[in-house]
């Protein structure tokens, strides 16, 4: 089954309103009108594509070790993906994929890393949960991910919303700005240029791993 295939399934019993989700129509109607306004921004086409040059970056693994973008690139091209954090079922499942993919990722002399707001102590959380082999590196107020275009701030229906389901930003990411990054992945090349990107304001559709291994490829 496809990762897409996977989130669909996903969304739909989540639309339900079947246990355990249980969620009001009301709810489904609030984080549809979030992604449609996020679409028509516009800010998904001002994001870094291929053939830009990659913002350089070092962050921290869960274990408080420094990443750093250029120690990477010099090894072979590297993978980002953009995770939102611990707390969303749809970001979870395509680390899952990610993390199938790895061995034809490595296989193809590349490095893979995975970039969120969240603190350290939930990224710990999330690739024990995800049973991950690359790490999450954490992104102190989304900072890497406004260099690539991708931070954005979430309007107050939306924070109220999330707040009722539980979703402490501030407190997971401590950082009380109420910023995500919208989910992308990039393949960034030896010489730092982006070869391949996939932005996408609606957080439900993520294209399946294998479509980045051909920018590997090349």
């Amino acid at each position: 089954m496809t990762l897409q295939a996977k989130l669909d399934a996903f969304k739909a019993d989540f639309q339900s309103g079947k246990p355990p989700y249980n969620a009001p129509p009301q709810v489904h109607a609030t984080m549809k009108k979030a992604t449609d306004a996020l679409i028509a921004s516009g800010q998904a086409e001002r994001a870094l594509k291929a053939g830009d040059k990659a913002p350089e970056f070092t962050l921290q693994d869960p274990d408080g070790n420094p990443v750093s973008s250029v120690e990477l690139l010099a090894k072979g091209p590297l993978v980002l993906s953009f995770y939102r954090g611990v707390w969303c079922p749809y970001c979870n499942m395509e680390l899952q994929a990610l993390e199938a993919a790895l061995p034809a990722i490595r296989d193809l002399g590349a490095s893979l890393v995975a970039i969120s707001p969240q603190i350290k102590a939930n990224s710990r959380k999330s690739v024990r949960q995800n049973e991950l082999s690359f790490p999450i590196l954490s992104d102190s107020k989304n900072d890497v991910a406004a260099a690539f275009g991708l931070r954005f701030t979430l309007p107050d229906y939306l924070i109220e919303l999330y707040k009722n389901f539980g979703n402490d930003l501030p407190k997971i990411n401590d950082d009380p700005s109420w910023t995500l990054p919208m989910p992308a992945r990039f393949v960034i090349g030896t010489d730092g240029i982006i070869t391949y990107a996939e932005v996408n304001p609606d957080y439900t559709l993520r294209p399946d791993p294998s479509e980045l291994l051909p920018a590997l490829r090349g």
